[in-house]
């Protein structure tokens, strides 16, 4: 059982990409899923939460220009990043928590992924 992102790679400030968070050998739908961001040399901070029903919240950094949805039949959560910057340069992973609802806890978080790299570059 397992996370993948997917979706990453080099964009110039001001353009788009849309990353994936695709579940493995388990049913997503049951869950919350949190997209996370690290830049190099920072601490990982939070982007973007969608609970089971749905409900949304976003950090103050993606509010609008990020956009997360999930399709429960695809088993996978999205996120749409639009008007990037260069400070949204990072790894990007997603985690999946039990609880189900947004905000996430902190702590309980069942699954991870490994990441994927988005650099905002000219």
């Amino acid at each position: 059982s397992q996370l993948v992102e997917s979706g990453g790679g080099l964009v110039q400030p001001g353009g788009s990409l849309r990353l994936s968070c695709e579940a493995s050998g388990f049913t997503l739908d049951r869950y919350a899923v949190k997209w996370f961001r690290q830049a190099p040399g920072k601490e990982r901070e939070g982007v973007a939460c969608i609970s089971r029903l749905e409900g949304i919240t976003y950090e103050v950094p993606a509010r609008g220009r990020f956009f997360i949805s999930r399709d429960n039949a695809q088993n996978a959560v999205y996120l749409q990043m639009n008007k990037l910057l260069l400070e949204d340069t990072g790894v990007y992973s997603c985690t999946a928590h039990p609880a189900g609802y947004c905000p996430m806890p902190e702590t309980g978080m069942e699954y991870w992924g490994n990441g994927t790299l988005i650099t905002v570059s000219s």
